[in-house]
């Protein structure tokens, strides 16, 4: 069940009254009372406008207002909007045990009543994401708990949705290509408009904050956690996407944007969610490949940036990681970027932030740094208690607090929040997943797709009366091949071998192949060592003698590990848009006018297999 909207307290009026604003100050803040019914959500038909709407910047009366809240609301208060947490749940008051160990208490919007939360962050996997009324309907009940939890504050809800390989808020909403297949496409007008499209479905439900665009320069082919979320390996081109992509989520949809992992995850051979990277770049290196697309994350306006758990010697000689730095945070970004905006952690129960402190510490540790938001620490009642005792103590100055929460509440107030809390379960339907965003969606996908070689001469192929194995990676992947092969004339069949299929799966698929046509076979980062049998699927699927296509649904380096395959296109997302888009392709329907946006190296390294740039068949 889900909160009504109906019974939810005007936030507008409410402040208004609380800080005895003058009329003028906002609209919905002053004047006539405003209405007990939610606002109606805005919506985004057109995904980019023709002329830029730039976020209004904070007048003379919204900065008092705000200086006023801050010295109204109490230390508990303020310590609480610094804290962005995930909970388990589909409704903001129906219980949910899962939190009691971690918040002691069950409802969602007990957890925020008890820490005055300034955020939270919505997944699947916590039971947040049901479908679009659902979602809203949570939104709703978790702003009238933030409302009504002291001082009137909505609340920011966010949530992962980088698109590509990373989506949170699935089907019916709009699932479009990620970074690196757009920056195939070459097309900013692409990267903008899909970003449009994500925020106003986001927006729609309730989410006014994405954790996206990723701003990292993927230049390690080898890189364990980034790798397709990157745009490019070339900073130029992953600058210009990013700054799209920031101006399509907030001036077109008017979605906090939040470019990430500062200073730079790209070249990193360690997962910072289970070690802690270390990048060996120059600073000089660093200003050349990682610095620009922050530098254009934030010269368009970028609302926040978040943080990345990795050491940079050449940036702060101290050993700890940038969440925890006050040289990177504050006098690199802060002082040297001139970042005015509000700074994120990544996620605090991420290994590569809590290898030498405990929670409470590293919560404390972020603060001093210079860091604004703490996202999702695991161990809420130690992290709170801390900082509230280093306030107390002055090791946290009331003057450095107040600035960060001074920061939140005016993006707060920026993006709407304070005068447009609920969003208007009954608009979700005009702007989720609509015909005119899903028609966007597969053209973008299209554009990006990167035919590397089609030596075997597979494209176009005629599909009626044909027979096609599809195997490989991906239940959606292999499912949505066979499905657009079937639906023109074809036989298809589609057998899920996984990221390591065993000798029995290789069987089965050299079993499918030998009976068909042609034998499609998506690969998923076949390159690393851990996926090797992958290789040798396709290896022994070549020796059948049946034609053979490799289509890899996540990195592009796939190819480099497998010797003699005569057609590869690179879809770079196993999402069901991309491979529909792959199929169109194959099929001869559409052409693949994407180019590489990286190198992709010999196997062993030493050289350059297929250079930036190639394809665009």
């Amino acid at each position: 069940m889900t909160d009504s909207p109906r019974r939810l307290r005007p936030l507008g009026l409410a402040l208004c009254l609380s800080l005895a604003l003058p009329a003028t100050v906002l609209p919905g803040l002053g004047g006539a009372a405003a209405s007990p019914e939610p606002e109606t959500a805005e919506t985004t038909h057109n995904s980019v406008q023709k002329q830029d709407r730039a976020p209004r910047p904070a007048r003379v009366s919204d900065e008092r207002a705000i200086a006023s809240l801050v010295r109204r609301m109490s230390l508990e208060q303020k310590v609480g909007q610094l804290f962005v947490q995930h909970f388990y749940g589909a409704s903001a008051t129906t219980p949910d045990q899962r939190n009691v160990p971690l918040y002691g208490v069950a409802t969602p919007a007990e957890v925020i009543a008890k820490y005055h939360l300034g955020g939270v962050i919505y997944f699947g996997w916590s039971g947040n994401l049901t479908d679009p009324q659902q979602i809203a309907g949570l939104s709703n009940g978790l702003q009238r708990a933030a409302i009504g939890s002291g001082e009137p504050i909505p609340l920011q809800v966010a949530t992962d949705q980088e698109q590509g390989p990373v989506i949170r808020f699935g089907a019916p909403a709009t699932q479009l290509p990620g970074a690196m297949a757009l920056g195939a496409g070459r097309s900013t007008g692409d990267s903008r408009r899909a970003a449009a499209i994500t925020g106003s479905e986001l927006k729609a439900v309730g989410i006014g904050v994405d954790y996206a665009p990723d701003a990292d320069v993927n230049v390690n082919p080898a890189n364990p956690v980034i790798g397709v979320r990157s745009f490019s390996s070339r900073p130029n081109l992953v600058s210009s996407m990013v700054a799209a992509q920031v101006k399509g989520f907030q001036n077109d949809a008017q979605v906090t944007a939040t470019a990430k992992h500062f200073p730079g995850h790209g070249d990193t051979a360690v997962d910072s969610h289970t070690g802690l990277p270390v990048i060996t770049h120059t600073r000089a290196q660093w200003r050349e490949l990682d610095e620009p697309p922050f530098r254009a994350a934030i010269k368009a306006g970028v609302d926040q940036i978040m943080t990345a758990h990795l050491v940079v010697p050449a940036l702060d000689s101290s050993g700890e990681p940038a969440t925890l730095s006050r040289t990177i945070l504050t006098d690199v970004l802060r002082k040297d970027l001139k970042f005015r905006g509000v700074v994120v952690t990544d996620s605090l129960a991420m290994e590569g932030v809590r290898t030498k402190y405990g929670d409470g510490e590293v919560a404390v540790r972020a603060i001093e740094a210079g860091a604004d938001q703490l996202l999702m620490t695991p161990a809420m009642d130690a992290a709170y208690t801390a900082v509230l005792g280093a306030v107390r103590s002055g090791r946290i100055s009331t003057e450095r607090l107040d600035a960060s929460v001074t920061r939140i509440l005016q993006l707060k107030w920026k993006r709407g929040l304070f005068a447009q809390p609920y969003v208007d379960p009954a608009r979700i339907d005009d702007v989720v997943g609509t015909p005119a965003h899903r028609a966007q969606a597969d053209a973008i996908a299209e554009r990006g797709m990167t035919l590397l070689t089609d030596e075997a001469g597979v494209v176009p192929f005629a599909l009626a009366g044909r027979k096609v194995a599809v195997v490989g990676y991906g239940a959606t992947a292999t499912k949505t091949l066979a499905q657009e092969f079937t639906a023109r004339g074809a036989t298809a069949t589609a057998l899920e071998t996984g990221s390591a299929p065993t000798p029995a799966l290789i069987e089965q698929a050299v079993a499918n192949a030998t009976e068909a046509d042609l034998a499609v076979v998506t690969t998923m980062n076949a390159s690393t060592e851990a996926n090797k049998s992958q290789r040798d699927l396709v290896a022994a699927l070549q020796r059948t003698g049946t034609k053979v296509a490799v289509v890899a649904v996540r990195n592009p380096y796939d190819i480099n590990a497998l010797p003699g395959v005569g057609t590869y296109l690179a879809a770079y997302s196993y999402n069901a848009v991309s491979v529909r888009a792959a199929a169109r392709v194959l099929l001869g329907e559409a052409r693949a006018t994407g180019r590489l946006p990286v190198d992709i190296p010999t196997a062993d390294g030493a050289g350059v297999l297929y250079r930036f740039g190639a394809g665009a068949r």
